[in-house]
């Protein structure tokens, strides 16, 4: 089965060179890494000089500061298709994979099963210290995340809540992205495509499979909770989101932007920016 890992990257250039590090490893092997450098072609180059899988670069403009994440993931899948690759491996640029993710993939991938996304664990990483993460031990040093499921290394959980799809790191054949249409496009910026795309997903059809054993280690980086810089993204995205399938998602940070007076909810007209009465 020939895999292509689609990561999109805007900066976090270091975050890049460590996950190039671990796709080395695999003890599966990867036909490509199609990097899709998000306004920054500078990336390719990153990529490029760390030793791993064959490099394909794909550039996506950003005319604003709103990352099309969206549209980046369609241009990395397109060129993956394109490229002949029977599994689509999503990767984000801060998760650097165990070397069984890829293997456990192919594996649960080949099984002959109704259509599904196949969505491995994410486990999170300390910051790292002065010379870099040691790659070897950093199932030692990672904590799974609290709100997702984290099945056994030959686990697979079936049917899993479509509203908990993220995309740090899942894989999906042809036919099956083909099926669920990609990402909507709409979303720019931090917030809601993931959401939606697992709702596209349950709507064609194709079910969430948690995966035990396809590990990814998400690198440290420094977070905002709620993400007080994306706001007006969050707030932007939500809003496409309920038009699209008639409820609020991210409800947790909504109501948080709206204790801290950044947001409000209008009853005639949903979500706003701002506080009430702006």
């Amino acid at each position: 089965m020939r895999v292509a890992v689609i990561t999109p990257v805007a900066g976090r250039h270091r975050h890049l060179s460590v996950q190039r590090r671990g796709l080395r490893r695999s003890t599966a092997p990867v036909g490509s890494h199609v990097v899709v450098c998000m306004g920054d072609p500078a990336a390719a180059d990153v990529a490029a000089a760390r030793a791993g899988p064959p490099l394909a670069a794909v550039h996506v403009d950003v005319p604003d500061s709103r990352l099309p994440l969206a549209r980046a993931r369609n241009a990395g899948a397109e060129r993956a298709i394109e490229s002949g690759a029977d599994l689509l491996v999503f990767l984000d640029v801060d998760c650097v994979p165990a070397p069984g993710m890829v293997r456990r993939y192919v594996e649960c991938a080949g099984e002959d099963r109704a259509p599904r996304l196949l969505c491995g664990p994410v486990a999170y990483l300390p910051p790292p210290p002065p010379a870099g993460y040691d790659l070897d031990r950093l199932s030692e040093l990672a904590d799974p995340h609290p709100a997702r499921p984290h099945p056994g290394e030959n686990e697979t959980l079936e049917n899993g809540d479509p509203r908990l799809f993220w995309s740090l790191s899942f894989a999906v054949r042809p036919a099956v992205w083909e099926r669920i249409g990609g990402f909507c496009e709409e979303y720019r910026g931090y917030g809601g495509e993931d959401t939606d795309f697992g709702q596209c997903a349950a709507a064609a059809g194709v079910r969430l499979d948690w995966t035990g054993g396809a590990v990814a280690h998400h690198q440290f980086h420094p977070v905002s909770d709620p993400p007080v810089e994306h706001v007006d993204d969050v707030v932007a995205n939500a809003r496409i989101f309920f038009r699209r399938w008639g409820w609020w998602p991210m409800s947790g940070w909504l109501t948080e932007f709206q204790r801290l007076g950044l947001a409000h909810f209008d009853p005639a007209d949903g979500w706003r920016h701002g506080p009430s009465g702006d």
